[in-house]
């Protein structure tokens, strides 16, 4: 199972935000520093933005920001919000789907695979290594390793 580069970019915004409480980011910057498109990277920021998961301050010193407490942001939500289609097969066209056991397991496989996301927030992924976040992002951009996102967009 890959997750798409529209899921990876939102984690690693949120990610990024929630290291930095409090301040404001341009999308140029977060794009900057993970070695990402800023095109995709603001279209991603945009769909977080209308969610509510990011807000944005207008004008010469705005910027981006978390839109929530990183503790109410769920990471099985935010799976589900950029996954457009978390069907592993296309068993609905499969000749032997009547007599096929394979979906039911693939599907409690899924929803094992999502319970354990839903056990996670955002806030559980930066206790565990928010200094270590911090130091990276202080980092000039770029300086991070280039994404490597391993399927469609």
């Amino acid at each position: 199972m890959r997750l798409s580069r529209y899921t990876d970019y939102a984690l690693r915004v949120l990610l990024y935000l929630g290291a930095r409480p409090g301040s404001l980011s341009s999308v140029a910057t977060i794009a900057a520093t993970y070695g990402i498109s800023q095109n995709h990277l603001t279209k991603v920021v945009h769909d977080l933005g209308k969610a509510g998961y990011v807000t944005s301050v207008r004008g010469r010193s705005g910027g981006i920001q978390l839109g929530r407490d990183p503790a109410t942001i769920n990471i099985g939500a935010i799976i589900r919000h950029g996954e457009t289609d978390l069907q592993l097969f296309p068993c609905p066209d499969c000749l032997i789907l009547p007599a096929c056991s394979l979906a039911s397991v693939v599907d409690e496989a899924l929803a094992a695979f999502l319970a354990v996301l839903d056990r996670y927030t955002l806030a559980d992924l930066l206790d565990q290594r928010i200094d270590g976040l911090r130091r990276l992002f202080d980092l000039p951009p770029a300086s991070l390793p280039a994404a490597t996102p391993k399927d469609h967009e």
